[in-house]
């Protein structure tokens, strides 16, 4: 594993879950008219061979020498990960949301692959849901996105599977002392690993300049870089008078706290809902502004309006970590995280429409400029030089004793936006209705919004904490609502 994934591995606690994934609504009327468990387990056999870590399990080393390894398993149990339930009559989204609920809130088997996939009957109107559970150590937003694209065909019926070319080979587990040789044989190369990513960083500064460094850093918990010796020394150098002071300082505007900005339970809750992406693309060309920009909007007026009813809207606007990916085109079909991220204003301190958009637009704008300032994958080269052990310990004790509950963290809600294809897709036959994201919150963040565009229509996924937003569900009709003001406000 890299530092990256290590960290959102050791992340979990008893209240803390560290897997994504999603609800696909499928139709099997394209199917012969039924989808049955061992269509799905037949399908998933066939192409097991393109989805990695759906044989892999995470081997730790001792003493926390070393980063977490995957390991092919000699014991892959395929009928343990699909598995098979069905929603009693009359088969509403609620009942489907209450028991994608369930399965979210149940830690994945850390002695097996870390992955589930849930085939649900019994929806309204003859359909069924397929629910995948895959930790975040393993993929992240995009990665997630390939492997169920793997998954699934560009027609009901597509040719068979070509097999691998070679046969599957379980790996041999190396013996404790053999791990514990390797920690200590990484720890040694770390110094000279440090300066090259030190050099790196200088050319990048002499060439980009140094405004948003620290920012990018921050905003995905990572090291300060000015805690790097040489980086350090040259930070340190620069007089507290002169212009560089602006450019390294933190925001002037903070996140302001909420009341889901706090230690999150080990209960959730999840909610589902689309909108029309016409409808959305009609307004970014009325305004002259980007898809998400409106998505941002949108989730700000949402975010609004619930504050308003719990009678907690701030002066300040709340402010939002984007997850962007990283992934090269080299990096396609790559495994773990390659991702970054910014902080941009959700606006929910205007209450005119127009304006919203106009200052998300604008801070989504700010938010790129600083992105770009420093490449995003010299900031995850940061995290390799924390100690495995270190940083596990580290992970675990913030969960432990709800350190970041007392924590003016810099933002107070993760939106992500992935962008998905507009043609039909199919799972064995069945044609996808929607997908909707199930992501995860952490402890300061009680709520994530995960949206994934899929012919015309955006298919948003909230998940919370339960005890500090049992009302997520509302949510998803005031995204709507907030579609509708935007129309109004810019469409004849």
């Amino acid at each position: 594993m890299t530092a990256m994934d290590a960290a959102f591995f050791h992340m979990e606690s008893l209240r803390n879950f560290g897997h994504i994934g999603s609800v696909v609504i499928l139709d099997p009327e394209t199917s012969r008219g039924r989808l049955t468990i061992e269509d799905v387990r037949s399908l998933v056999e066939s192409r097991l061979h393109l989805l990695p870590p759906f044989r892999r399990r995470v081997v730790e080393v001792p003493f926390g020498l070393d980063q977490p390894y995957w390991a092919e398993d000699s014991e892959f149990d395929l009928d343990f990960h699909v598995r098979h339930i069905a929603l009693p009559p009359p088969g509403t989204d609620q009942q489907l949301a209450d028991q994608v609920t369930r399965i979210a809130a149940r830690h994945l088997d850390r002695t097996r692959p870390l992955w589930e996939l849930y085939l649900i009957e019994g929806l309204e109107g003859g359909r069924v849901a397929l629910q995948s559970k895959i930790h975040h150590a393993a993929i992240d937003g995009v990665s997630g996105a390939e492997v169920l694209t793997t998954l699934l065909d560009l027609e009901p019926d597509p040719p068979p599977t070509p097999p691998p070319e070679q046969a599957w080979q379980p790996d041999e587990i190396p013996s404790d002392m053999e791990l514990v040789r390797r920690g200590f044989r990484t720890l040694s190369s770390q110094p000279l690993k440090l300066v090259r990513l030190e050099l790196q960083i200088l050319a990048e500064l002499r060439e980009r300049g140094i405004s948003g460094l620290r920012a990018n850093a921050r905003a995905f918990g990572l090291p300060d870089p000015a805690a790097l010796p040489v980086v350090g020394r040259l930070f340190g150098s620069v007089d507290e008078g002169r212009t560089w002071r602006s450019v390294l300082s933190t925001p002037t505007i903070q996140a302001p706290r909420t009341s889901f900005n706090r230690a999150i339970s080990s209960h959730r809750r999840w909610a589902f809902g689309s909108i029309s992406l016409d409808d959305v693309k009609l307004v970014k060309n009325a305004a002259g502004v980007t898809v998400n920009d409106v998505v941002m909007t949108l989730c700000g007026a949402a975010l609004r309006r619930w504050l308003i009813d719990h009678d907690e809207l701030p002066e300040a606007p709340l402010l939002a970590m984007v997850p962007v990916s990283v992934r090269t085109e080299a990096q396609r079909g790559a495994l773990g995280n390659q991702v970054s991220a910014m902080i941009a204003s959700l606006a929910t301190n205007e209450a005119d429409p127009r304006r919203r958009l106009e200052a998300a637009h604008a801070g989504m704008a700010i938010a790129k400029e600083q992105h770009r300032a420093i490449p995003a994958e010299l900031l995850q080269d940061f995290t390799q030089f924390a100690a495995p052990a270190v940083a596990a310990r580290a992970a675990r004790l913030l969960a432990q004793f709800r350190i970041l509950e007392s924590v003016l963290l810099p933002f107070n809600v993760v939106i992500s936006n992935i962008p998905g294809p507009s043609f039909p897709l199919y799972f064995a036959g069945a044609k996808m209705l929607a997908s909707f994201p199930v992501s995860t919150i952490a402890d300061g963040i009680g709520i994530n919004v995960t949206v994934m565009s899929y012919q015309g229509h955006l298919d948003f996924g909230l998940i919370a904490d339960r005890q500090l937003v049992p009302d997520v569900a509302n949510l998803v009709g005031y995204l709507a609502d907030a579609l509708d003001e935007l129309k109004a406000a810019y469409l004849p």
